[in-house]
């Protein structure tokens, strides 16, 4: 633990490209999947925050994933051209449209899933708990800015 109070440069580096190639593998592992709709990165970030939050509005979305309207946009018309979610009118508020995996949408999201639980469930298999669950609060520090 002690190495840690003295992280030098290159082993910030160093863990800046694991980082970086942990997810390049976990999401090059659907990239066969995606391709096969037409689909994207970004399609696939978009699903992954509508199946996680069903009923999401716009706003939020655009604010979740750090993107314009206008890049969306186009994900979106993709998205819901392939029936893969649905737009529904927010009963509060008309003016806000709810966005929702649509039955396609469950099912290609689900294999996309299992694509990428092989890898993930593969490594924390072979990892101790400890290191599991200290791994889990690094993730949520950097992703929280702390």
């Amino acid at each position: 633990m002690k190495e840690l109070l003295y992280l030098k440069d290159d082993q910030i580096k160093e863990f800046i490209q694991l980082l970086f190639y942990a997810y390049r593998e976990t999401f090059g592992d659907t990239r066969e999947v995606l391709a096969k709709k037409y689909f994207g990165p970004a399609h696939l970030r978009a699903l992954n925050l509508i199946e996680s939050n069903p009923g999401i509005n716009l706003g939020e979305l655009i604010f979740k994933l750090k993107v314009t309207k206008q890049s969306l946009n186009r994900v979106l018309r993709d998205l819901i051209k392939s029936k893969m979610i649905k737009q529904i009118q927010d009963e509060s508020d008309t003016r806000k449209k709810n966005l929702f995996l649509d039955k396609e949408g469950k099912v290609f999201f689900e294999v996309v899933y299992n694509t990428q639980k092989k890898r993930i469930f593969n490594a924390l298999k072979n990892s101790s708990s400890d290191s599991v669950i200290k791994f889990k609060k690094v993730l949520k520090k950097i992703i929280d800015g702390k």
